[in-house]
């Protein structure tokens, strides 16, 4: 269902009762669906950020609103509504979040963030 109205959420009901992640950015609201084997994250920042280098496991992403900038092993992209970005295993990465931001993100591991503590979800 496509909202009508441009107050609504970006996210449905059903991913707005997912236990959020606990990751601590300002302006993050992060919403975690947690797999065995893997994570997928339902993210939405209100504040711009700047995220420092590091690496994890693959990171796969769907750009909803917005516009990040991402820097992976020195190469400097800026992706979109609508884009997609990959993020190897073990790439050094970071990042430039626009406030308005909004991305489905998929983190091969299971373990990549925690719930945050009074957020069971359902």
């Amino acid at each position: 269902m496509i909202p009508t109205n441009p107050s609504e959420a970006l996210f449905p009901g059903v991913v707005l009762k997912l236990p959020e992640a606990d990751i601590p950015v300002p302006g993050l609201r992060a919403y975690l669906s947690q797999a065995v084997d893997h994570q997928v994250l339902f993210m939405q920042f209100s504040e711009d950020v700047e995220i420092p280098e590091h690496a994890h496991e693959a990171q796969w992403g769907i750009v909803l609103e917005g516009t990040i900038e991402l820097t992976v092993e020195g190469r400097t992209q800026r992706f979109r509504k609508g884009d997609r970005y990959l993020i190897p295993a073990g790439a050094k990465h970071r990042a430039r979040i626009e406030a308005g931001y909004a991305d489905i993100t998929y983190f091969d591991s299971p373990s990549r963030y925690r719930v945050r503590p009074g957020t069971t979800g359902r």
